[in-house]
């Protein structure tokens, strides 16, 4: 079984630690439909990629972490689609959890997913116990304040904030989590494991902040527009589409340079590619925006 079909079938199995003959039914549902069918699972994979750079040798630990920042992601969009924030009908293609069930199963669903996200970790088989603590803190900093997804959101609710302050905390504090708790699985304390993955995490955001602007709702799975319409920070509006993109491609080489000296960078660096051209392809709008050197906003060509 590959590495992808093993985390899907982890996800399901952790699925499980919170299911009963007792549980209420549409919460359980309601907790499927937020997970499956998944993403492309980028911080997951990315958490499993680094732990087996770094040899691995704790393969159900390093899958039990990768579930709880998939989780947590998880829980976060759930958060994110509620009227409070984004108000969003649909997620990864189908009806958000809130329009599916209903606005108090929602906060209930990502209120459960972040606690199970915790219970994976420890209910994990570990060997070397000095890990799981060093774990648990990172995923922590990920999701909490002052400066993981929590922060992020409560930002949007500031009058004023720091664009690069506000994407770190949203988005670039849980890819960190995902690179850095990988590596602790599998016992590499080094700190360049973060740096890595806050560049990806910045990099990641800059590109839903374009894609935003000029991807398909279809294609993409949800609404989009969604940061003009409300108010929100943005790459595009701030450095203009062509920026942008150029800031972006800037972002992709640098993390790809911030892939520590291991075993499977290689790899790594490879995914990291194939996740740049996935974001922002190379072809069709994103070749004239990248042609363009200007940060200035242009208009596409139908």
């Amino acid at each position: 079984m590959n590495t992808e079909s093993l985390l899907e079938s982890y996800l399901y199995k952790s699925i499980r630690l919170c299911e009963s003959k007792t549980s209420p039914p549409r919460l359980i549902s309601a907790i499927h439909h937020a997970v499956f069918p998944g993403g492309a699972r980028i911080r997951p994979r990315l958490s499993l990629a680094v732990s087996e750079a770094c040899e691995n040798d704790e393969l159900d630990f390093a899958l039990a972490v990768a579930c709880s920042v998939e989780f947590l992601h998880c829980a976060s969009l759930v958060h994110d689609d509620l009227p409070c924030f984004d108000n969003a009908d649909f997620r990864r293609g189908k009806p958000s959890v809130h329009k599916a069930f209903d606005e108090r199963i929602a906060v209930l669903t990502g209120d459960a997913l972040i606690v199970l996200a915790y219970k994976v970790v420890a209910a994990s088989p570990l060997k070397d116990k000095s890990r799981l603590s060093k774990v648990l803190e990172c995923i922590s900093d990920g999701v909490g304040a002052p400066e993981g997804i929590v922060a992020g959101q409560a930002w949007e609710c500031e009058s004023k904030a720091s664009l690069r302050q506000y994407q770190k905390a949203k988005t670039g504090a849980l890819f960190s989590a995902a690179t850095l708790s990988g590596a602790l699985a599998s016992g590499d304390s080094s700190n360049d494991w973060g740096f890595l993955g806050e560049v990806l995490g910045e990099a990641y955001q800059v590109a839903d902040d374009i894609r935003d602007v000029i991807a398909n709702p279809t294609e993409l799975g949800k609404p989009t527009g969604q940061d003009e319409s409300l108010g929100r920070m943005s790459s595009a509006k701030e450095l203009g589409l062509s920026g942008a993109v150029n800031y972006f491609d800037d972002l992709i080489n640098k993390a790809v340079l911030a892939v520590p000296i291991c075993k499977g960078a290689g790899r790594l660096r490879k995914l990291v590619r194939a996740e740049a051209q996935r974001l922002v392809p190379k072809k069709g709008p994103m070749r004239v925006l990248r042609a363009i050197k200007t940060p200035n906003k242009v208009d596409l060509p139908n």
